[in-house]
């Protein structure tokens, strides 16, 4: 009678050989997407603790600690306000408690991004108009005053941007802006979306008087996903008083009440405000201008790398300004070769995973993210990975990307001794 032997011991079978080279991939796999970032053990070892009773006084305190803390990454005196919410969800946050229906928002184009939030005010219900920019430069500070100088009866309620758009590789000039609103004489609010680039680069929301400011948690906050954070200044605050789109989710007025639940519309996201507790606690023992700086020094030499590369005529800066090249992640345009064969080679041969084209640059791009917890090492790997694929692939470019990258760091140590 047969026997079933599965039970039995058995000894592995040896593999087949391989139909090809074998993969390089076997390790831990290398993240270099604009979001969500890698995440630092230590962030996800403080979420790996029991629940705790939501009135527990060491939750309370965590709730205002954190709300404390954001205040110090906005750089502003203003009100805080942390959302159980990804990005959209602040933007819906902003709009809601400071508009009305019918009113009329500008939105700055420079990429994907800041018409997605003007999109998200169109279901709102506002009037919504968009100042024609495009994906391959920042938005020009002279054309929004000269359409605010044409509002003359001060129709255009809000003003939203961007400070990096992640989809295009932008950098827009926040201050820059922001004067421009002034030399206008306009009232209108001033909102900036610096979820790509809050704890990646300067933002000084007093400083630059801007109203409302926004930021998630998965980017240069190098926590998980599922958090989004609001900061609202004096002006935001009187305009929240009329608004006219407020809902009890987003609201801020139930928000400010002294019940730790209210804080949240509910029960509190324990787990994530200890994770975000201590990356928080990372980014204020580095300092945020060591960040900042850090951020710069890895986001030059990703783009030195990408220059080198692209004398072979396979790809290009998506952004043609290096000026206005983000610190937080590149966006390259490959009008030489697929995109997805490269991402696709780097991540099963390889283990890395690029970032892929979106918005108007699917299949057209890939993106390398430098933001967040990451260091020298990890984004000389990506380079490293990302040249040996472009040689095993065959695509046309000069080699020693790399070395450049190697030249633009040692830059960032150069000085007196």
């Amino acid at each position: 009678m047969f026997q079933d032997d599965a039970s039995q011991p058995r000894t592995p079978s040896p593999a087949r050989p391989a139909a090809g080279p074998a993969s390089l991939a076997r390790g831990r796999e290398f993240l270099s997407i604009p979001g969500p970032t890698n995440v630092p053990e230590s962030v996800l070892g403080a979420m790996h603790r029991p629940a705790v009773d939501i009135y527990d006084d060491d939750l309370l305190d965590t709730t205002r600690r954190s709300l404390q803390d954001l205040k110090a990454v906005f750089r502003t005196e203003g009100s805080t306000y942390i959302y159980i919410a990804n990005g959209h969800g602040a933007w819906e946050a902003a709009l809601t408690n400071t508009l009305s229906r019918g009113d009329r928002v500008l939105v700055l184009e420079s990429g994907r991004f800041a018409k997605g939030w003007g999109d998200q005010g169109d279901m709102l219900g506002l009037a919504v108009e968009v100042l024609p920019g495009g994906w391959r430069c920042a938005v020009d500070p002279a054309a929004v005053e000269a359409r605010l100088r044409a509002d003359r009866a001060h129709e255009i309620r809000a003003v939203l941007v961007v400070q990096i758009d992640t989809a295009s590789g932008v950098v827009n000039d926040i201050p820059a802006i922001r004067a421009a609103i002034d030399a206008a004489r306009h009232p209108a609010l001033f909102m900036v979306d610096g979820i790509a680039s809050i704890g990646c680069m300067p933002f000084e929301m007093d400083a630059w008087s801007v109203d409302v400011a926004l930021t998630c948690s998965q980017k240069g906050l190098m926590m998980t996903p599922g958090l989004s954070f609001a900061a609202a200044s004096a002006k935001a605050m009187a305009a929240h008083a009329t608004a006219g789109l407020r809902t009890a989710y987003w609201d801020w007025t139930s928000r400010d009440m002294p019940e730790n639940y209210r804080k949240f519309c509910g029960t509190a996201p324990e787990h994530m405000l200890f994770g975000l507790q201590a990356s928080l606690g990372l980014l204020f023992a580095e300092g945020l201008e060591n960040a900042w700086a850090r951020h710069a020094a890895l986001a030059d030499a990703v783009q030195a790398a990408v220059a080198v590369w692209a004398e072979g005529g396979a790809m290009e800066f998506n952004i043609l300004d290096p000026a206005q090249r983000a610190a937080s992640v590149t966006t390259i345009l490959t009008p030489g070769f697929d995109p997805q064969r490269l991402r696709a080679f780097a991540r099963e041969q390889l283990g890395l995973v690029l970032g892929s084209g979106i918005g108007d640059l699917t299949g057209k791009a890939f993106r390398i993210a430098h933001m967040g917890y990451a260091n020298a090492p990890m984004v000389m790997g990506t380079l490293g990975a990302t040249e040996v694929a472009l040689a095993a692939l065959g695509v046309p470019h000069r080699a020693g990307g790399l070395g450049a990258a190697a030249t633009a760091l040692a830059r960032h140590f150069a000085g007196p001794r």
